[in-house]
């Protein structure tokens, strides 16, 4: 009896050790699993607007943003693990004057552009010629 008892305690207890090591977070602290290295090209068209094209390596996600200075977000868009290759073109026309940054992350490392929007006000000329 003795040894039944103690046969079944150490298969018990076998059981919750590896019942609980099975829940442990493999992945602690929320890290990316998987990194994914990019490279990133910004421009403007002759039509003012905003091209992105981002190259990125199949394996993590990557994430990009364009926010205002006061962090609020206009546009987002996230990659996937198996996307390799993003293109888009903004529209900045409805967006008030003001300094924009287009960021772009990985989950660690981040890159950030300035983009600078200002609308040049049209000068009335200051000379006048009049024919009578």
């Amino acid at each position: 009896m003795k040894t039944l008892i103690k046969s079944l305690a150490l298969a018990l207890t076998l059981g919750f050790v590896t019942s609980v090591a099975s829940f442990a977070d493999v992945n602690p602290g929320g890290r990316p699993s998987a990194i994914a290295s990019y490279q990133s090209g910004i421009y403007t068209s002759v039509d003012g607007k905003l091209n992105i094209c981002l190259d990125k390596q199949i394996g993590g996600p990557v994430d990009v943003s364009l926010k205002g200075s006061d962090g609020k977000v206009f546009y987002a868009q996230h990659l996937g693990k198996k996307e390799s290759k993003y293109r888009t073109r903004l529209n900045l026309e409805e967006l008030p004057d003001g300094v924009y940054q287009v960021e772009i992350t990985n989950g660690v490392e981040t890159t950030t552009h300035n983009v600078t929007i200002s609308t040049q006000k049209a000068e009335t000329p200051n000379r006048l010629i009049a024919i009578k």
